[in-house]
């Protein structure tokens, strides 16, 4: 992912966590889960950031978003403990898969720091997927 597309989505998602008064972590990676950008927004609680990359992470690694794998994450889930794998991972909403003009993934976006409902629409209004 080009630096310039990853500080797009980042402005893109400051902007609509400010309009909804979330102070919020948003960090973007690219496909291979590698950090491209990465914003903590003033008085963004300090948790935040470590979970923000995680959710990106997650949604590039796995190529869908974090909430989707939490469906089957649970203890009685296909996947229980796919968390523990790949140096951590987060499976609530809030990470989202950025995809290309052809729907190839090009990268996560994970946000964090409001009600996890909150993170994860404001995600997917950053990528344009609302």
């Amino acid at each position: 992912m080009h630096s310039s597309i990853a500080q797009l989505i980042v402005q893109r998602t400051e902007a609509i966590a400010s309009r909804s008064g979330h102070q919020v972590c948003i960090s973007v990676v690219d496909a291979s889960g590698l950090q491209a950008a990465f914003l903590r927004m003033d008085d963004a609680i300090p948790g935040a950031i470590d979970i923000a990359v995680k959710k990106a992470r997650t949604a590039a690694l796995f190529r869908t978003d974090s909430t989707s794998i939490g469906r089957e994450a649970r203890p009685d889930g296909a996947i229980y403990t796919l968390e523990a794998t790949n140096g951590g991972l987060i499976s609530f909403g809030g990470g989202v898969v950025i995809l290309d003009e052809q729907g190839r993934t090009i990268g996560g976006l994970g946000v964090s720091g409001a009600p996890v409902e909150v993170d994860q629409a404001i995600a997917l209004e950053a990528v344009g997927r609302q």
